[in-house]
């Protein structure tokens, strides 16, 4: 099985090839990018595919990130990879940009939790706990910092994601200090495309993993009136 894996959920434009069968990443690439990514992923897809020495039609598989992240962001690497996939009739499938920071921290092996946290602005980040064997000990939330503290704080944990940061500088004095804190700004994309050859088909195209409404909002003095 072949993997092109795409991530455009937060700080980086990034994709990834992967060869299930030899084990191997065929090319990859990431840029550190905040926004422009509708501009810089079409080419950068050229280029990694590219590297790989391999067409569209040789995949086997679409991966991407679905959120939680930036609304704009998680838009242009779906479209993408929808595109892609009706353009090859291969499968598309989308995975949790939460489970994509913990998973190479879960693969490692260690008996403590992973707390994955992204940074949602306004005192609130995304978070989403996972056991030692990989599985989510709760659905991915939106939580203020404290609250987030508090769940993660419940035993020995690792705090992964662009919020790990923001989680270690609110943690009680009265608790064992985290066991580890990787600060992020996006996924790694190879673990995203090693994420994406797991994972099941539904048959469902991937869709945005929104866990609160957009900050922006249409205003009332900006409406057409009415005939």
């Amino acid at each position: 099985m072949r993997v092109l894996a795409i991530d455009t959920a937060l700080g980086a434009c990034a994709a990834s090839v992967l060869d299930v069968v030899a084990g191997t990443v065929l090319a990859r690439e990431a840029l550190p990018l905040a926004r422009g990514h509708a501009e810089a992923l079409m080419p950068l897809l050229a280029r990694v595919m590219d590297r790989a020495a391999i067409e569209f039609g040789d995949l086997d598989r679409f991966a991407v990130t679905v959120g939680p992240g930036s609304f704009t962001g998680l838009r242009v690497g779906i479209a993408a990879a929808r595109g892609l996939a009706l353009a090859t009739q291969r499968p598309a499938v989308g995975l949790s940009t939460l489970a994509a920071f913990a998973a190479p921290h879960v693969a490692a092996g260690d008996s403590s939790a992973v707390a994955a946290a992204i940074d949602a602005r306004h005192g609130h980040v995304y978070l989403q706990i996972f056991g030692a064997s990989g599985r989510a000990m709760a659905p991915a939330r939106i939580a203020p910092i404290r609250d987030a503290v508090r769940a993660a704080s419940a035993g020995p944990v690792r705090l992964v994601g662009s919020a790990a940061d923001l989680l270690a500088a609110e943690w009680p004095t009265s608790e064992p200090a985290p066991i580890l804190v990787d600060q992020q700004a996006a996924p790694d994309i190879d673990w995203v495309a090693r994420l994406g050859a797991a994972a099941i088909e539904t048959g469902q195209p991937p869709r945005p993993l929104y866990l609160r409404a957009p900050d922006a909002r249409p205003q009332d003095a900006a409406r057409l009136p009415r005939r």
